[in-house]
């Protein structure tokens, strides 16, 4: 580091000191002041990351105390893609004296994987603009200076991730009345698993399943605001997937809210056969239809009665708000009295017929509307999943839809994509012998003198020497090599 910073004290300094005088001369030029002030600044990061790896490497490689198992076969230069740019610098291949093994011991130290092109910060990064934008921008967005990744290797991350489950709070919050929206979106599939593989028009189509929950509804100013509301979605397809998503949500529920105050559980939705399962399967669940779908087939049976039109909608308000099914069936049956065109009246049947097939989830929300039931699930599917997904003209492929789906709601819950990208690890068995293990300065020196017999002189080096962050640099290296 101390390198770094005395090259910067001669040149960088000097080089803002020019950028500087130069902006001067024209103060309107204050994106190239700017980048340049940028650039320099970057170029010495850059240059404190590759000195630290450096000093870490070189660390490894002359004291064998700190790997003491480990014999040197060659050192290699190297480098590694940040979100700062990209790193050069050195690191040595060690062969275990005992096993034979070869491993990268720096790169064990650093958690980097084998064959790793880039840090966790650069993928969350790239994850970061990839789940707003496209797997093109992803790539070029994984460093500010001079890294970049194919959007090919942007859509492997993607098709690789894994998700956690949504973590309760702490303590478990009380409401008598919960709320759950539910809705998709329609996807235009380019490939099932690979280009071409896609012969029948009517398979194309991936509907990502969308469900949020919430305790109500609160007036912010001009908009309404959901309180404490928390997303789960995905495809979850066929019977198991909606079996896995109303599983996770109720988990959710049940871990999150005391179960002795919940009262009611209302699900709301345009009808879909999975969104009315949730309400079958847990004793305090209701289906009710929410309103955006039954006044969309309200317009459909009545747009084409011209002046009278008004008229007829209110009249079958009229019946749903008095909970009469036969004045609803009877304001249907007179607008087909007087509807000529066939197409017209099909349409009128349609409407009528699901109105009718969910009049008993119509009911419910009539019968409870002091509960202030709302539903913004189109809404929702158009904010979460449709402003990536299928607004403009896209192809994916079903694993890609799946898992950006799954991306956009972790985004929604304000799920931390750094995390996201460690959480890939955590997810991965860890190998015998390489649990993490918390070292003190003091138990790096019992440990030396307890083994002293294997470790022979180094068990007596002189600690009191060497500068403090250099011990704790040093100690560092030996609670987590000492562990492979």
């Amino acid at each position: 580091m101390s390198t770094s910073i005395q090259y910067f004290n001669e040149v960088g300094i000097k080089r803002i000191e020019k950028i500087s005088e130069e902006y001067h001369t024209d103060p309107t030029k204050i994106a190239e002041y700017i980048e340049g002030i940028t650039s320099v600044v970057v170029d010495f990061g850059l240059s404190l990351i590759s000195e630290e790896w450096n000093s870490l490497d070189d660390i490894l490689h002359q004291r064998r105390d700190t790997r003491p198992e480990w014999q040197v076969v060659r050192t290699d230069e190297t480098s590694l893609g940040t979100s700062l740019g990209v790193v050069r610098y050195h690191k040595t291949l060690f062969k275990n004296k005992f096993t034979g093994e070869r491993r990268y011991l720096l790169d064990e130290l650093l958690g980097v994987e084998a064959h790793a092109r880039m840090t966790e910060d650069a993928e969350a990064a790239m994850l970061r603009e990839a789940v707003d934008s496209c797997y093109r921008k992803g790539g070029e967005n994984a460093s500010i200076s001079n890294f970049e990744v194919s959007k090919q290797t942007v859509m492997n991350k993607v098709h690789a991730l894994r998700f956690p489950t949504v973590v309760a709070p702490f303590k478990k919050r009380k409401s008598e009345v919960l709320y759950i929206d539910a809705d998709e979106d329609h996807i235009s599939l380019q490939y099932l698993e690979q280009k071409g593989d896609i012969k029948d028009s009517h398979s194309n189509t991936f509907m990502p399943k969308i469900a949020y929950v919430y305790e109500g509804v609160e007036a912010n100013g001009d908009r309404n605001s959901l309180l404490n509301v928390k997303y789960f979605g995905g495809g979850y397809e066929g019977t198991q997937g909606v079996k896995e998503l109303w599983t996770e949500i109720y988990d959710y529920i049940e871990s999150t809210y005391d179960q002795d105050v919940l009262k009611k559980i209302y699900i709301n939705g345009d009808g879909a056969e999975w969104i009315k399962t949730g309400a079958k399967i847990h004793a305090k669940a209701s289906f009710v239809l929410d309103k955006f779908h039954m006044h969309k087939y309200i317009l459909a049976a009545t747009s084409h009665l011209m002046d009278s039109k008004d008229d007829a909608k209110k009249e079958i308000w009229r019946a749903v708000n008095s909970k009469s099914k036969h004045r609803m069936m009877a304001a249907f049956e007179h607008i087909l009295e007087v509807t000529d065109s066939e197409t017209k009246a099909k349409a009128v049947e349609r409407s009528r017929d699901y109105i009718a097939s969910h009049w008993s989830a119509i009911m419910t929300g009539v019968r409870n509307r002091k509960d202030e039931i709302h539903c913004s699930a189109e809404g929702h599917v158009s904010h979460v999943f449709a402003d990536r997904m299928s607004s403009r003209p896209l192809g994916w492929s079903r694993t890609g839809a799946d898992k950006i789906a799954r991306l956009r709601v972790y985004q929604f819950n304000g799920g931390n994509m750094l995390e996201l990208v460690r959480y890939q690890k955590v997810c991965l068995p860890k190998a015998a012998g390489c649990e993490e293990k918390n070292i003190s300065y003091a138990d790096i020196q019992a440990s030396l003198s307890h083994n002293k017999r294997e470790l022979g002189k180094v068990a007596d080096l002189p600690w009191y020497s060497i500068p403090y962050p250099q011990i704790k640099k040093i100690a560092s290296l030996k609670n987590h090599i000492w562990g492979l």
